[in-house]
């Protein structure tokens, strides 16, 4: 049985899949979860692989908005799935990036290379 946070998560993975797709990503996998963290969305455009972190509000004032949602823990723990897909899945790819996709509302914005994994694995 889902929860009500699920089901808006699910609802904003869902708005953000169709977004990707509009712009030509081709989606791989949602939802990779594992015990040291879960990717929302993966997807790849070109030889690109792309980590997507959503974040999805109602109400784009509560509790600082969806961006500010993705915390350097958050950020450490979506890292950590995304190697973790990389050594187990062994992808074909040329680049990396990690982006967010904050949804409020109708209103999608998308934060292409919003973070990086260097700063956790130097």
């Amino acid at each position: 049985m889902f929860s009500l946070k699920r089901l808006i998560g699910n609802k904003g993975e869902d708005k953000a899949t169709k977004y990707l797709k509009e712009q030509g990503y081709k989606i791989i996998e949602r939802n990779y979860n594992l015990p040291c963290g879960e990717v929302d969305i993966i997807a790849q455009k070109n030889k690109t692989l792309v980590f997507v972190e959503v974040k999805y509000r109602t109400n784009a004032d509560a509790f600082g908005g969806p961006i500010g949602a993705v915390t350097k823990a958050k950020q450490k723990r979506v890292i950590n799935a995304a190697l973790s897909y990389i050594k187990t899945k062994k992808p074909n790819y040329d680049g990396l990036m990690f982006d967010i996709i904050a949804i409020s509302g109708d209103k999608i914005e998308h934060i292409q290379n919003a973070f990086s994994s260097d700063k956790f694995f130097i």
